[in-house]
């Protein structure tokens, strides 16, 4: 279909990370946005109010009037949701995110594609960062606020887009995975793990889904994955047309080398085939983060982009918002904010901020919140990924209202079973008990790691206030 500029488009669920970004890119476009949802909280809340984008609360019918051109259906909306139904029962028009996304922004550009269980966020800011620094202008969107840009999302100035591929479902009217809509020329495959319990039956499922994607990209194409992951190594198996250029800590054409890591940063060499060839220096923790950097280091030059450029971006990089952010030191006391949610995501996050604060108690809280998190299927990985924590705090899951009472994850099983490792560990219910038991237990230059994929009930500002007024 043809949209003219000016035309009015309406998000039915417009505060997910990736419709808030591309509500902002089709503004930004000269389109008029206007968007509903629920479940309104920052960040995206504060980027679409900051761009003067309307957001009706709730879900009704009343919502489609005035009669929008086009309607943008998040794949969180079921066609029992009120709004959809009425957009069904109208001729209004509708097309999913990602459909949108390849057809209206992405068109024949190059587009960059980052995938994979973990990592996601974080290696399509910095890609997206370098892409900038190299002068390429890139259009971007993300899955979360880099530092480095005011917003998620850039309409493309020049020939490179930046995207972050989730393998979730498209929508409710296209059971398909995200982006294989995307056009994929470069690819990042960072990762493949079970995930998404609520969509995909198992892992095989999931490899499906990747593999999906591969048979996306053309001839002069290129995958940059990651050699260390069993399930990757098992899909590049098969012969593609394109290039496969391969990276990891232990595996891979591209290598991490020696790495030294301060609070301020961490440093590593890159080895090609066997030949440290460069070191680098990165605002970024942890081995899997700077496995992230090496994945786009291995692109740039895949890409021939200026090394004295790409060099600069790694070094000026500032991260994402709500990924290892350090939210604040009140009363001397660390608070950083992660969304981590996946038990490996989970457990890497801790043992990165665990080795990046040596010799300081870090406190890991975390809230089951997510469609996978919420559900039992993980309750033994989460006890893994929680054993080596200094001390565990964690919620009751967030709403499992429509799961199943047998499916159903407790946090009081991982609680016990982690006491029965030695490991500290209790469960609150709310946001309010949590900040209590920490406004009396953190002493100064102890570290509180907050993890959640949600607004955890505001347990951030409120922490933070508890901590300042008590000095």
């Amino acid at each position: 279909m043809q949209l003219k500029k000016g035309s009015h488009i309406h998000f039915i669920g417009i505060c997910g990370t990736a419709m808030a970004s591309l509500a902002g890119i089709l503004k930004n476009m000269g389109y008029v946005v206007t968007g509903s949802d629920e479940n309104v909280y920052p960040p995206m809340s504060t980027q679409l109010n900051h761009i003067g984008i309307e957001i009706k609360i709730g879900y009704k019918s009343e919502n489609l009037a005035p009669k929008p051109d086009l309607v943008v259906v998040g794949n969180v909306i079921t066609k029992k949701n009120p709004e959809a139904i009425a957009l069904l029962a109208s001729d209004i028009p509708y097309k999913s995110l990602p459909d949108l996304i390849g057809s209206l922004v992405i068109g024949d550009r190059d587009s960059y594609v980052v995938s994979g269980t973990h990592g996601k966020t974080t290696t399509t800011s910095l890609l997206a960062w370098m892409a900038e620094k190299c002068h390429l202008n890139p259009g971007f969107l993300i899955g979360g606020i880099p530092r480095n840009f005011s917003n998620s999302f850039r309409v493309p100035k020049g020939n490179v887009f930046v995207i972050e591929g989730d393998e979730y479902d498209t929508a409710f009217f296209a059971k398909v995975p995200k982006f294989i809509f995307y056009k994929p020329k470069f690819v990042i495959l960072t990762s493949i793990e079970f995930d998404h319990a609520d969509i995909y039956k198992d892992l095989d499922a999931v490899k499906v889904a990747f593999k999906m994607l591969l048979e996306k990209i053309p001839n002069d194409g290129v995958l940059v994955a990651n050699e260390d992951d069993e399930n990757i190594r098992e899909l590049v198996k098969e012969a593609y047309p394109f290039k496969v250029v391969t990276y990891g800590e232990k595996k891979g054409n591209y290598k991490l080398g020696a790495v030294k890591q301060v609070p301020e940063y961490s440093e590593f060499e890159v080895i090609y085939n066997g030949k440290v060839i460069d070191r680098v220096k990165v605002t970024l923790f942890g081995t899997y983060n700077l496995l992230n950097a090496l994945a786009c280091y291995a692109v740039a030059q895949e890409r021939g982009w200026q090394l004295r450029r790409v060099h600069e971006a790694m070094a000026s990089f500032e991260g994402v918002k709500r990924r290892q952010e350090v939210l604040g030191q009140p009363d001397a006391v660390w608070i950083i904010e992660d969304f981590a949610h996946h038990p490996t995501a989970v457990r890497l996050t801790v043992t990165a901020i665990q080795k990046r604060f040596p010799n300081r108690k870090v406190f890991s809280v975390f809230e089951p919140r997510s469609a996978s998190s919420r559900r039992k299927v993980f309750e033994d990985d989460y006890i893994e990924a929680f054993s080596t924590s200094h001390e565990v705090v964690l919620s009751d899951p967030f709403n499992q209202s429509n799961i199943d009472e047998k499916e159903r994850l407790s946090s009081d099983r991982i609680v016990r079973a982690l006491n029965s490792r030695k490991v500290k560990a209790q469960k609150f219910s709310g946001a309010d008990a949590i900040v209590d038991y920490l406004g009396k237990e953190a002493k100064p230059k102890d570290v509180i790691l907050i993890m959640s994929n949600g607004a955890f009930d505001g347990i951030y500002q409120k922490l933070i206030k508890r901590l300042e007024n008590r000095t």
